[in-house]
């Protein structure tokens, strides 16, 4: 995705100093500029050459220092700022700003910017939950300063509790979903299903499918970026789930059912992108099956067919998407099943292409809508193909 964005990065004094490193890379191969403000205590862990060479702009520490061209550097870049992002943060620096003291580089231009501004707090589990602190976090959140809550785990002092900086990578993926353009579903409620799901022969053996979730996975993410608040049903996956998507983890597809009925009701919008069981044992072993001859028969039964379900009690207000992996007859076969489960879009796509597809990071896809108009979209990301699906559901409603 492209964001085209500035992003401003507070580095106070702490162990996890150097995790911002990583923030930096991962947001500069994604092309966003990134200028970075360090505090003097920073500098003891860190070398401002080292984040000047990943950020490839010149870091700024000493607030006095006589600038290179003629600005008032801390309204520049509290004006230049897409989004500004402490990291790690201090309880010095959530004191200062709580609290309106400007002293430095960092707590000046905090201050200056109207940028939203998101806080990822690192320290002692002693410091985070002292009352003092917790009452700067709440006061600052009240006045709309956004907070990353701290992992737990094992920290550099050696005790054990919250206050582990999260994991680059999860900072990246907040800082992503905050430089997102699109805001259009802020305030709908989206269900997402995704993964396969298992159909258990015995205590030991099950059959699925190929399916990992990924398109399922790239649509709750979507939808979280365009401001949605997102539950995500998946079957078992590799997977991370998303930051900022709440989720249920299912196995089967009772789970599954179970675990969509119970959140049907209030949603706008459910896209059923998991790639559930069709059929089951007709009778389930509850002992091991033992190897007794050369050929073992099973009897396999229809399963719910959890889409259609909902197909017959979806209300009005409600969008509800499918989709159709098929491998052949790919718009004719996805037409029938868009008008037989009473859906309001189908997203088709044929399982014998070798570059997109099962495991794969691309898709090759048509959309159809419930009037029978196709838009066919060749090869493209999943995470772009989600933005598509989302597209044509807006213009739609």
């Amino acid at each position: 995705m492209e964001y085209n964005s500035n992003v401003v990065i507070g580095v106070c004094g702490g162990i996890a100093a150097y995790k911002a490193l990583d923030v930096i890379s991962a947001l500069r191969k994604r092309n966003i500029n990134v200028d970075v403000i360090m505090t003097k205590h920073a500098t003891e862990f860190v070398t401002p050459l080292t984040f000047q060479s990943i950020s490839y702009n010149k870091v700024v520490v000493d607030m006095f220092e006589e600038p290179k061209y003629w600005e008032i550097q801390h309204i520049s870049l509290a004006k230049k700022a897409d989004l500004f992002v402490v990291l790690p943060a201090t309880a010095n620096i959530i004191g200062k700003v709580a609290n309106g003291i400007a002293d430095d580089m960092l707590s000046t231009t905090i201050m200056a910017t109207k940028a939203p501004v998101l806080f990822c707090p690192a320290m002692n589990t002693g410091m985070y939950e002292n009352i003092i602190v917790q009452e700067n976090i709440k006061k600052l959140r009240a006045y709309g300063y956004e907070f990353m809550e701290p992992d737990t785990g094992m920290l550099a002092c050696g005790d054990t509790g919250k206050g582990k900086l999260p994991k680059p990578e999860i900072i990246t993926e907040a800082i992503l979903s905050r430089l997102y353009k699109k805001n259009d579903l802020s305030g709908k409620r989206v269900l997402v299903t995704a993964g396969p799901t298992l159909v258990n022969i015995d205590p030991v053996r099950y059959i699925t499918n190929r399916s990992t979730g990924k398109m399922g996975y790239a649509i709750a993410e979507e939808a979280r970026d365009r401001g949605a608040e997102v539950l995500l049903i998946t079957g078992p996956t590799d997977i991370k789930i998303p930051y900022g998507v709440n989720s249920i983890n299912v196995k089967t597809n009772s789970e599954m059912l179970k675990a969509v009925m119970d959140n049907f009701n209030d949603k706008d919008i459910i896209i059923k992108s998991a790639a559930v069981a069709d059929y089951k044992p007709r009778n389930y072993s509850e002992s091991k099956i033992k190897k007794v001859n050369e050929i073992l028969e099973l009897e396999l039964i229809q399963d719910v067919d959890i889409l259609k379900e909902l197909g017959k009690i979806k209300k009005s207000n409600q969008v509800l998407v499918g989709f159709a992996a098929e491998s052949n007859d790919l718009i004719e076969n996805a037409k029938r099943k868009l008008e037989s489960k009473n859906l309001d879009f189908i997203v088709a796509n044929d399982i014998k292409s070798a570059d997109t597809g099962f495991a794969s990071d691309y898709n090759r896809v048509t959309i159809i809508d419930r009037d029978g108009n196709a838009a066919h979209l060749d090869k493209m990301s999943k995470r772009q193909v989600a933005c598509e699906i989302f597209n044509k559901i807006l213009k739609g409603r």
